[in-house]
């Protein structure tokens, strides 16, 4: 029943920053946690940053802590990745996903994800 649209990537330069954005459909929105996920050529999926329904709580991969910042507008349905002092590590398909547990979230069991918006930086 939930659908979720990335937008927002794009090419930087190292040190430059983006904001995504995760446009969320449904009536239940406010009671998801939301976070972000992503996946290079090559590697693994990788746990971005989460964010929990109801107290805001925040949870971030250590890569990416002091840099990243996760937030959400439940008027909008939309949930926010800025992403400052960007890395050509930080190079990947950027994806957006939900699940009623904040833990699923975190630990990349989610029941919902997008199809992810580019990010590519350049060095």
């Amino acid at each position: 029943q939930v659908q979720l649209v990335e937008s927002g990537g794009g090419l930087v330069q190292t040190g430059g920053s983006l904001r995504l954005s995760c446009a969320a459909s449904g009536r239940t929105f406010n009671s998801l946690a939301m976070g972000w996920f992503r996946q290079a050529p090559g590697k693994e999926r990788e746990f971005v940053a989460a964010i929990s329904a109801s107290l805001g709580n925040t949870v971030y991969a250590d890569s990416v802590k002091g840099r990243f910042t996760i937030s959400r507008d439940n008027a909008k349905n939309t949930v926010y990745l800025q992403m400052n002092s960007l890395k050509p590590e930080d190079t990947a398909a950027y994806y957006c996903a939900a699940d009623p547990a904040l833990s699923r979230v975190v630990r990349m069991g989610f029941s919902y994800w997008g199809q992810g918006t580019q990010v590519a930086v350049s060095s």
